[in-house]
């Protein structure tokens, strides 16, 4: 991360899609940055380029066909001695201070970092060290304190972020007072009945915790500003409200992801796919005759150059016919397809499957079992969102377009993505015993609609009936929470690490699917450990089914928890589930732990629901 051309930080490339990417904000050790839009990032090179068509396909119906490719975010080359002064060593993600409004941890004093009170100290060896001091402090002489930023800003849930305003706040409104600011807490507490904001010029105090009462109102309409576009006003019609820096709903990635699942049994055309980003120049046979001179196709040494031009011609023109998936729903399904029906021809170098036997004592409720020993997982980022998460919709083509923050300041012609390989199992169910189970839940499934109905209707999405999951989907999601626990104890991975693919539903063309991917996806690396594979084998896979739905049964924080029912005061999207028997990690859930209810699948001191592992 840089701003100003300085390096102040580093963050690991695949948090820049799913923790900070644009438009976030990141603490840094001694101040606060925004992630700025893609319209600041470096262009990105043929070396940063991520290739999955179907995920481009997605993401282009999203954000529009001007959209040409995926690309990793800019990295710093690396050296075993880098030199700070090197102008490649500050390259990277661009961020700016925000909020720009600091306070002297002596004096109390507030201003913003442009009127120039404060200094920048930065160590070039050290750039987490970089900080801000305040070199005129009328209450210390000698060495200048350290200042830190101010916490609280705005936002609206249109995904608009702006600085608090301190001025108009303090004053009631605009003022043409010189305003010399100074934030006072009284208390250890840090609440907003504790802060109050006082300008010395003229006397006029006023407390915080009238800036979150009604809703915000006291701070006025939302002013529209994208801070990460460098836009500072647009037309909103929302009330901005106050928050703090740290807040978990200041922000919320909006994000797809795709399996990068083989599409043809073709040798040669899978290595034209995997390596598009450096064939897709040659648009002539002579530039292909070009490349193989100067030593760029050694990996196609075993066919000749008509046979790799006929390669590329077929490639080309297949991106020209855009027949990529055009909703999640297909993007899943051909994972499925894959997954459900594994084709031994259809393996590469990020996609190896091996099919098992069923785990021993599981044959009436499994019908397959799939190791997925080599897995490529790469997700794109197409916007975000504030206040509202994209957890509480079906899935993305639900959230408003006004809801979703721009990446940039213009349409984007790529979007950051980033890739990353591991390992998984997959479990196929059989249908026969899913259909008759799912025939005595009807009363379960009316009340899980009937609360996913209000849930929506609270948050205003359109058509609030639709989007359902379904009871099936509840249960395979409660099975997958489970089992991330339970693998979680021997796989070698982090419970963070393990994250589900849930296959339910129908598919376009009118088949059922029943089943779940548990994967891991190993950031930065090119290999796996192989524990969770390992787990996958019959008699260890049957262990670990046994102990996970065994733990299912009783929960610390039973009967409270073995009770609850979807809905309820404040509004819940799960059944009998909680933080000591369920919930997973915000990585590793593909709905934000909703959809859950542990009484589907074992019975619990519940009893009156039917579960799917108890029936005959």
């Amino acid at each position: 991360m840089s701003f100003y051309r300085r390096r102040v930080g580093e963050v690991r490339p695949s948090q820049t899609i799913h923790t900070y990417g644009i438009g976030s904000l990141i603490d840094m050790p001694n101040f606060s940055v925004l992630v700025l839009g893609q319209s600041d990032w470096a262009e990105p090179t043929r070396e940063t380029e991520i290739v999955e068509p179907r995920l481009l396909s997605i993401v282009r119906r999203q954000l529009g066909p001007q959209v040409e490719r995926l690309a990793g975010p800019p990295i710093p080359p690396n050296s075993d001695r880098p030199n700070p002064f090197d102008p490649e060593y500050n390259q990277g993600l661009p961020v700016v201070p925000f909020p720009s409004w600091v306070r002297c941890t002596i004096c109390k004093r507030i201003a913003p970092l442009h009127i120039g009170l404060f200094s920048l100290k930065e160590d070039p060896y050290h750039p987490d060290r970089t900080y801000y001091v305040h070199e005129n402090c009328d209450k210390v002489k000698g060495r200048p304190p350290a200042v830190v930023p101010v916490r609280h800003v705005r936002m609206c849930k249109n995904g608009h972020l702006s600085e608090f305003p301190w001025v108009e706040y303090v004053h009631n409104g605009p003022s043409g007072c010189p305003a010399i600011l100074r934030f006072w807490e009284f208390g250890v507490s840090a609440e907003a009945s504790d802060l109050t904001i006082k300008c010395d010029a003229c006397g006029k105090t006023r407390m915080m915790m009238e800036a979150f009462q009604d809703g915000g109102s006291a701070l006025g309409p939302c002013t529209g500003a994208y801070p990460h576009n460098k836009i500072t006003n647009s037309e909103c019609a929302e009330t901005a409200k106050p928050t703090l820096v740290g807040a978990s709903n200041i922000w919320f990635p909006v994000s797809i992801s795709a399996l990068s699942v083989p599409t043809s049994s073709n040798e040669l055309g899978q290595l034209v796919e995997e390596n598009w980003p450096m064939l897709e120049p040659a648009n002539s046979r002579a530039i292909l005759e070009a490349f193989a001179t100067v030593g760029n196709l050694k990996k196609f040494a075993r066919w000749s150059i008509d046979e790799l031009w006929a390669a590329i011609e077929t490639k080309r023109s297949a991106g020209d016919d855009d027949d990529g998936p055009e909703s999640l729903l297909e993007l899943k399904q051909g994972e499925w397809d894959v997954f459900s029906e594994p084709d031994p021809g259809l393996q590469t170098k990020d996609f190896k499957l091996t099919q098992t036997t069923c785990p021993p004592g599981y044959e009436q409720w499994i019908d397959r079992v799939v190791l997925a020993e080599r897995l490529r997982v790469v997700q794109a980022m197409i916007g975000f969102t504030r206040v509202i998460s994209p957890g509480d919709f079906a899935d993305v083509d639900e959230i408003e377009e006004v809801q979703r923050g721009p990446l940039g300041r213009k349409p984007p012609q790529w979007v950051p993505a980033s890739e990353v390989r591991g390992e998984g199992i997959f479990i196929r169910f059989r249908e026969d015993t899913l259909v008759a189970w799912e025939a005595k839940l009807a009363e379960r499934q009316k009340q899980f609609h009937n609360v996913h109905t209000e849930f929506r209707t609270a948050r205003r999405i359109e058509h609030p009936e639709q989007g359902f999951p379904g009871i099936r989907y509840i249960m395979l999601h409660s099975l997958s929470h489970a089992l991330i626990r339970q693998f979680a104890i021997e796989c070698g991975y982090g419970a963070a690490s393990l994250q589900e693919r849930v296959y339910a539903g129908r598919t376009a063309d009118g088949r059922n699917m029943a089943g779940i991917l548990l994967y891991t996806a190993a950031a930065d690396s090119e290999g796996t450990l192989g524990g969770l594979v390992h787990l996958g084998k019959p008699d260890r896979l049957a262990r670990h089914l046994s102990e996970a739905l065994e733990a299912m049964r009783l929960c610390a924080s039973d009967p409270l928890c073995s009770e609850h029912l979807p809905g309820g005061d404040p509004l819940t999207l799960h059944g009998a589930a909680c933080h000591a028997c369920m919930f997973a990690a915000e990585t590793s859930c593909e709905r934000g732990n909703k959809y859950l209810d542990r009484t589907l699948l074992v019975e619990t001191m519940s009893p009156d629901v039917c579960a799917f592992f108890e029936q005959s």
